[in-house]
């Protein structure tokens, strides 16, 4: 079975182990993906619409993994019970939805090894609760898959915040160590959409200067990273 970039690059951040949870499984590619690869020897494929549910039953019947995964109908983390799963993904969703699941189930969230997060929008609001809320974060991995980039990070909970930059909740902190080959092009990117904000605020209002000054701050840490590669 062939995946996108995006899903083959979650898939490479989850090591082998017994069991995990989908959560926004849409048509359980990555569990049937894992299972077939004898990464993990069981997974739920969890999603709160019943369209995306009968899709992933199908597509795991067609692969006869049905032995192997188990679907369940139901919002975020709430379709595992603690301790049940070693692993959790939450992919596919924006980063304000996948912090309310995390937030909604922390009993099963301190139970968990580790956890797969991808946003496809807000990673930012994402990554601040992860520093301030108290999160390992493991790893992180980027990126461009059919002309849009996608962030995914590693993270296990540990209670115990960090106090950081901001401008480490838009731009990864372990992905600027790295150096990350799509970085370069992801901090471009990202110049480019603030320096055109910039552009479009007018200075008339307090909150206005407030923001105009917020996002060149920002602009100028985006430069800043951009020498170093």
């Amino acid at each position: 079975m062939d995946i996108s970039e995006r899903l083959k690059l979650i898939a490479s951040m989850i090591e082998e182990c017994d069991t995990i949870v989908d959560v926004g499984t849409d048509h359980g590619y990555v569990p049937i993906y894992l299972v077939k690869r004898g990464l993990i020897k069981k997974a739920i494929a969890s999603d709160i619409n019943k369209g995306p549910v009968e899709k992933a039953k199908n597509n795991i019947e067609l692969n006869k993994v049905s032995r192997q995964i188990s679907c369940r109908l139901g919002s975020g983390l709430s379709t595992v019970k603690k301790g049940e799963v070693e692993v959790a993904v939450i992919a596919g969703m924006g980063g304000n939805l996948i912090r309310d699941i995390m937030e909604s189930d922390l009993d099963v969230v301190k139970e968990l090894d580790y956890m797969i997060l991808q946003p496809v929008q807000n990673a930012e609001v994402l990554r601040e609760y992860l520093y301030n809320t108290g999160y390992d974060i493991l790893n992180e991995e980027i990126c461009n898959d059919d002309g849009r980039f996608y962030e995914i990070i590693k993270v296990k909970y540990n209670n115990k915040p960090v106090v950081i930059d901001s401008i480490y909740y838009e731009i990864s902190k372990v992905l600027l160590d790295k150096k990350h080959i799509v970085m370069k092009e992801f901090i471009e990117y990202k110049l480019q959409k603030y320096t055109k904000i910039y552009d479009t605020l007018n200075e008339d209002t307090i909150t206005s200067k407030n923001r105009k000054k917020h996002i060149y701050y920002i602009k100028s840490k985006l430069e800043e990273f951009l020498k170093c590669f």
